[in-house]
């Protein structure tokens, strides 16, 4: 990355956004929540043809989550299809509740390189505590389909990956969710920090620990991010955000698509990426990244435990 707004490559990663519809109701999350100003829908499949015509010569990596519930989409495996094809590396985030046997065999013959399965608790209760209106038994019986699956039909993808992200009623869990991972037969453990939206004077759901918070607390009580945010992202050149209904945004944290930049009903991607607008975002990173208001809650550089 250089320090300069202009940019004479393409991004090597997307995330693309298959719906915003989502089934549970998590306290953190404006899509859970329905706290969107921007439309509920899901990605029409000849847009995604576009989107990967655009992107397909620079692109190797599209992780297919931004907000909602991916496998709320009818057609999400034909996006996956569509871009191994394609020979792009695809990812994915669920919450697992609507994956039976018969579905976790289609996800493995689709192609999809790495799932990432939110766990959250290893009891009914503290899962709930956070995955409001969600059922514990289902993501375990979920991953275990999966597991049977990539058996059955001797696979090694997707990479299966349990996320735990800590809160205060889960965190005593954290040294079990390693376990039930080896358990299970899952590759890969990963804990994540919550981001918060209400911090600043605590928080319920902060966790005690602070090694599993983003967020550090102050000689006057009060919090603030414990990590530091100059000016600078390298998301801003390697990577970009297009949302189920064509819109480019900067990055994962513009949830609500406030900073939009191009869409492409109207240009390609490319023309997008090198647009003044863009540029100008660019600029307003590397001149005053704090003043920017998905800036200012951000993670980037945030450890992940595994």
């Amino acid at each position: 990355m250089r320090k300069k707004a202009v940019h004479r490559g393409m991004p090597i990663s997307l995330s693309i956004e298959p719906t915003t519809a989502c089934n549970l109701g998590c306290p953190e999350c404006p899509s859970g929540l329905k706290q969107f100003t921007r439309p509920t829908g899901k990605l029409d499949l000849d847009l995604h043809e576009k989107m990967l015509s655009d992107v397909r010569k620079s692109v190797f990596y599209i992780n297919y989550y931004f907000q909602g519930e991916p496998f709320l989409h009818p057609q999400f495996l034909d996006l996956i299809r569509s871009a191994k094809r394609q020979k792009i590396y695809t990812a994915t985030s669920t919450n697992a509740h609507f994956i039976d046997a018969e579905k976790a065999r289609e996800i493995v013959k689709s192609g999809l390189d790495r799932l990432i399965i939110s766990i959250d608790g290893l009891t009914q209760e503290t899962y709930e505590n956070y995955r409001i209106h969600g059922r514990l038994d289902k993501v375990i019986s979920g991953t275990k389909h999966l597991i049977e699956a990539k058996k059955a039909l001797k696979s090694k993808t997707p990479h299966l990956i349990f996320q735990f992200l800590a809160v205060k009623p889960n965190e005593h869990e954290i040294p079990a969710v390693f376990h039930l991972g080896k358990e299970m037969g899952v590759d890969e453990v990963r804990i994540k920090t919550a981001q918060l939206y209400d911090y600043k004077n605590g928080n319920e759901l902060m966790p005690e620990n602070e090694t599993y918070a983003r967020y550090k607390k102050n000689p006057d009580g009060t919090y603030s991010l414990k990590y530091k945010t100059g000016n600078h992202c390298w998301r801003m050149w390697s990577s970009s955000v297009l949302t189920w209904d064509g819109k480019v945004v900067p990055c994962c944290f513009d949830k609500d698509a406030q900073h939009v930049l191009g869409t492409l009903e109207n240009a390609s991607f490319e023309e997008i990426w090198n647009s003044a607008s863009y540029r100008s975002f660019r600029n307003a990173v590397l001149t005053g990244r704090n003043e920017i208001d998905i800036c200012q809650n951000c993670s980037e550089g945030a450890k992940v435990w595994a």
